[in-house]
């Protein structure tokens, strides 16, 4: 990896941090107003889930995905598996829009995660961050093990919220060198927490992240992590690599 990769892959405060260090200062508290509607997707969206069915995903083996699907939400059943959508993606826009159980059970890291795998490598973390502590790259709307969210705008367990992505996936050398680390800007319920900030790698739990080199397109895949997390309105938006 690049002196140039690393150095884009600072926190976004500039300072770099052990992974997953509870000494690290957690982002600011910002109240995102309360939740609102499902908005339609724009016409030109692909529509990974409208409340129906799972047509569109599918479990890592390739069988059919196994969440539950009711009144309009898909929700990770315990021991189902992550899922993954049957179409691949590079460069993309993503909406969807997730809530994690209420009342609140258990605390930290143990509370409602789940995560938003973008080309199933790259993630943004999924968790219950009203009023409970973790390391600051774990939090919700972090990227995991690596970059805090500018503040957390994150509303109480229960409660719809909406992450939309502006994803831009790592360009490869032949010989597998990074040419250009996976960039990511996110919006949580609307508030600015990512702007056009580097991956330093994969994601991986408890230690550096590192590049390995993988195809253009890849599935976004959606985390079971043992919590009932629901997720409802996802699309994407396939968009033209610069």
């Amino acid at each position: 990896m690049s002196a140039g990769i690393s150095n884009n892959g600072l926190a976004q405060g500039g300072t770099e941090w052990p992974v997953h260090s509870m000494d690290r200062p957690r982002p600011p508290v910002v109240d995102p107003g309360p939740e609102r509607p499902s908005a339609p997707p724009p016409a030109d969206a692909v529509v990974l889930f409208d409340g129906r069915d799972l047509a569109q995903w599918q479990r890592a083996d390739g069988s059919p995905a196994r969440w539950r699907v009711a009144q309009g939400y898909m929700e990770a059943a315990g021991g189902s598996g992550n899922v993954l959508t049957r179409r691949s993606f590079g460069d993309v826009q993503v909406h969807l829009e997730w809530a994690t159980p209420s009342p609140a059970a258990r605390e930290g890291q143990a509370r409602g995660n789940s995560g938003v795998f973008l080309m199933g490598h790259y993630e943004i973390q999924v968790l219950d961050s009203w009023r409970n502590e973790t390391y600051a790259d774990g939090q919700a709307a972090a990227i995991f093990g690596q970059t805090p969210p500018l503040v957390n705008a994150s509303r109480p367990p229960g409660a719809w919220q909406t992450y939309d992505i502006i994803f831009r996936r790592p360009r490869f050398a032949a010989d597998g060198s990074v040419l250009q680390p996976a960039r990511v800007t996110v919006l949580h319920n609307g508030v600015l927490v990512h702007d056009a900030v580097a991956f330093t790698g994969r994601t991986v739990h408890a230690r550096q992240a590192r590049y390995e080199p993988h195809a253009d397109r890849l599935p976004l895949m959606l985390q079971e992590h043992g919590d009932p997390v629901r997720y409802r309105n996802i699309w994407v938006r396939e968009l033209a690599e610069n």
